[in-house]
């Protein structure tokens, strides 16, 4: 039997990524199970060498994450759900895998974009990356979506 404790949400913010938020909220809510929403504000770190105007832009953009992290939910949704917003620094493939293996994650809810193949090829994506590298399943959500039917309306 699955059972869920807890669901990992990666967004950056996009519609696509908004749908992905509704489904993590809706298993998180059927399962009982804690849900995060993560944001990673791609800092291009790598470099040895981080001037003060590189680290203010970050401590802006991670600040600002928060706040949006934030506005994700509804009220009622944020009651219910009592959901954990994180923000990080990083690679985003990097640092949603550290997070699920740190936090013991059970499913990541991802979206994709669905872009065209040339752009796959050369670019990858999250989710494919997420899928090879996870500790974990990871649901992948496109957009436009089929959206939620609830059982009584399925018949009209």
């Amino acid at each position: 039997m699955i059972d869920l404790k807890t669901v990992l949400v990666p967004t950056d913010f996009s519609d696509t990524s908004m749908v992905a938020v509704k489904y993590g909220a809706a298993l998180a809510s059927a399962f009982h199970a804690k849900l995060c929403l993560l944001h990673v504000v791609h800092g291009g770190i790598g470099d040895d060498i981080i001037n003060a105007a590189t680290l203010g832009m970050l401590t802006i953009a991670q600040q600002s994450a928060a706040e949006r992290l934030a506005e994700i939910l509804t009220t009622q949704e944020k009651g219910a759900l009592k959901p954990e917003y994180v923000v990080r620094v990083g690679a985003p493939d990097v640092e949603v895998v550290e997070y699920a293996r740190e936090h013991d994650v059970d499913l990541i809810v991802v979206a994709t974009r669905g872009r065209g193949a040339i752009a796959h090829i050369l670019e990858g994506s999250l989710a494919d990356r997420l899928v090879r590298k996870a500790p974990c399943p990871v649901l992948i959500v496109r957009h436009p979506e089929h959206e939620f039917v609830m059982p009584d309306q399925a018949a009209s």
